[in-house]
């Protein structure tokens, strides 16, 4: 059968654009023993695609140039020769940009279609949700009445980390892109929030905000908010250190004020780190965060686009804050 895809057409020079991404339609062999024919209902956009389009050592292999992109994706199995993924059930996985694509089922998992919207497995059950409860709980580990600082708050991870800091006991101030974000911040209980576009002195707005300081800071942007942040951190404060998205497109990477001092003399952690570093945790936090989902405790915005061929124009749309939540589209 023959399939459309989507396939890396160059690398990027900063900010990419459309003529980075380019339509074929591709032969799809018959399944073999094994494997399993996959029909793609959801697909997930993420900022780490960004570093993909690169070449270069990173933690995760660069996208091949005349090679279909790949990402998160919920599919339905439409034929199967492999048991374990029976015709008719829903998978999540790491999957081509393809409307149909092959799979031998070791990358793979069951989607429990009772349990949340299946697309949920692509946001706060998924890899974000999980990004969300490692860094906050393994690293930040926020306790009753500690301050915690979120930026990029109205994204597929940061709104999970406030909710799960306020899970905690902690007072939380998030960092967004607008008013209607900062509006929705509040109502999923954040005790502050920031429009960063329209605040002439972030520093200030954030001690404003923060008056007892800042415990734990999860940062998902960098640039001038987590400079901001240094200046007010409390003694062993904590800081995970998420995602620099600010700083993606930048083809000279700024030299912006240099942290260690303000790190010296509060005795904080800053601590990066990537969501597979946990991966054998993963059904561990799955288990948390649908029970948390399930008591009424987190809530979760997606921005979904439909079409197949507005995959590359929902993932353009992440470096200038066009979604609110977790952005996918919905391709079937």
């Amino acid at each position: 059968m023959k399939t459309q895809a989507i396939l890396l057409a160059s690398r990027p020079s900063g900010l990419p654009t459309a003529a980075q991404f380019r339509f074929e339609t591709l032969d799809l062999p018959t399944p073999e023993a094994g494997q399993v024919l996959l029909k793609t209902l959801y697909v997930s956009v993420d900022p780490y695609m960004r570093g993909r389009m690169n070449a270069g050592k990173s933690y995760v292999p660069p996208f091949a140039v005349g090679e279909p992109l790949a990402g998160g994706a919920v599919a339905e199995v439409v034929e199967s020769r492999n048991e374990a993924f029976p015709a008719g059930s829903v998978v999540v996985g790491n999957l081509p940009w393809q409307h149909y694509s092959l799979a031998d089922g070791k990358s793979l998992n069951r989607v429990p279609t009772d349990q949340a919207p299946v697309s949920y497995f692509l946001g706060l059950l998924g890899m974000p949700g999980l990004t969300a409860y490692f860094g906050l709980l393994d690293i930040c580990q926020p306790k009753a009445g500690e301050t915690v600082v979120v930026s990029g708050a109205a994204g597929a991870v940061g709104m999970v980390v406030g909710q799960l800091a306020k899970i905690q006991g902690a007072r939380v101030v998030g960092t967004a892109g607008s008013d209607e974000k900062v509006a929705y911040l509040k109502q999923l209980g954040f005790d502050e929030a920031i429009n960063y576009k329209t605040t002439p002195d972030i520093a200030q707005a954030l001690a404003a905000a923060a008056p007892a300081g800042i415990d734990c800071y999860f940062d998902n942007v960098g640039g001038p908010i987590t400079d901001a942040v240094y200046g007010l951190l409390n003694k062993h404060a904590r800081i995970a250190l998420c995602g620099q998205i600010s700083s993606y497109n930048d083809a000279v990477v700024p030299t912006g004020p240099r942290p260690e001092g303000k790190l010296l003399t509060t005795s904080a952690r800053l601590q990066g780190f990537i969501v597979s570093d946990y991966f054998s945790r993963w059904p561990e936090g799955i288990a948390k965060l649908t029970e948390w989902y399930g008591a009424g405790q987190l809530q979760f915005e997606e921005t979904i686009t439909e079409g197949f061929d507005q995959i590359p124009a929902a993932f353009l749309g992440l470096f200038s804050g066009e979604n609110t939540g977790k952005a996918i589209v919905k391709v079937a």
